[in-house]
């Protein structure tokens, strides 16, 4: 119990420092059940089609005023013409799309959006926030539209049945220290050796060099690692994803104002229904060109 609840104190603490992962792998300009380690156009859906969500009062609605953050690529960014820009940006356009509205988006710091939206700066914040316990005292979510998985990454050169807790027997598993993936491995992964690093930049150093024989980390940011030049295509996924949500939380979601139900409400359906149509793979693939799932 000691270990899960130092891993959900890692997560909640550590939602912006996850924020900084995806900074470091900045992009070029299915289900989370998927086989392990290998399709590169795995995408995920946290949708059930047996559990289709009724169609709310639209007319309620006449528009969605957006917030979101300006650096936090993919998922947010200024475009080359200063605009907002990013799966999350393009997400929203979606949303107003389906419920067919007007929508805004506007780009205010991180820290800032909840006040916000409380103070009616916004109706919204699409901005990759992880709906923890402590966010969900002051926002209500809408129906998470990804998880960050956790990913194993090995060399090419070394070869892996599978990535079960048995088949890290003896093997070096580098890993950010005090962070939810580090509390996972040690509370899962006992046969492993687990040798800890300052930085994720440390940790896929050590792996280039073969110091450790596997990384385990926040697989959005690995996935961009892998696609870079940076990596010099070292390296591939093995097993995975992981994405219990003791240790890397429910999910991010669409943020409300608490008791907005209707808005609420109408995200969780076009949500499913872009997702329906196929848009959200589309989007998804546009952005991910080696999937994290």
């Amino acid at each position: 119990m000691l270990v899960l609840a130092v891993a959900a104190a890692f997560f909640a603490a550590g939602n912006r420092a996850h924020a900084q992962a995806h900074l470091q792998e900045r992009p070029p300009t299915g289900t989370p059940a998927v086989a392990p380690g290998a399709d590169p156009m795995a995408v995920p859906g946290f949708w059930d089609p047996r559990r289709r969500p009724e169609r709310p009062d639209l007319t309620r609605i006449n528009g969605i005023r957006f917030l979101t953050e300006i650096d936090y690529p993919p998922f947010n960014y200024a475009g080359a013409d200063g605009q907002p820009a990013g799966f999350n940006v393009d997400l929203a356009r979606l949303i107003c799309e389906e419920i067919k509205v007007p929508c805004t988006i506007q780009f205010r710091r991180f820290d800032t959006l909840i006040e916000g939206l409380s103070t009616n700066g916004g109706d919204a914040i699409i901005a990759s926030m992880a709906a923890t316990p402590e966010m969900r005292r002051r926002v209500d979510f809408s129906d998470p539209y990804y998880r960050p998985p956790a990913r194993f990454v090995s060399r090419k050169d070394v070869e892996f049945d599978d990535v079960r807790p048995g088949d890290l027997e003896a093997r070096k598993v580098g890993v950010v220290a005090g962070t939810a993936h580090e509390a996972y491995l040690r509370a899962l992964f006992t046969e492993a050796e687990v040798v800890t690093y300052p930085t994720a930049d440390d940790v896929r150093a050590a792996l280039k060099r073969g110091e450790i024989d596997l990384i385990f980390g926040d697989g959005i940011a690995l996935s961009f690692w892998l696609n870079g030049t940076d990596s010099a295509g070292c390296c591939v996924f093995r097993g995975g994803p992981f994405i219990e949500s003791r240790f890397f939380g429910e999910g991010v979601g669409v943020a409300v104002r608490r008791g907005n139900d209707v808005l609420r409400q109408a995200i969780n359906w076009a949500l499913f229904r872009i997702w329906e149509k196929g848009k959200f793979t589309d989007l998804w693939l546009r952005y991910f060109p080696i999937s994290p799932f």
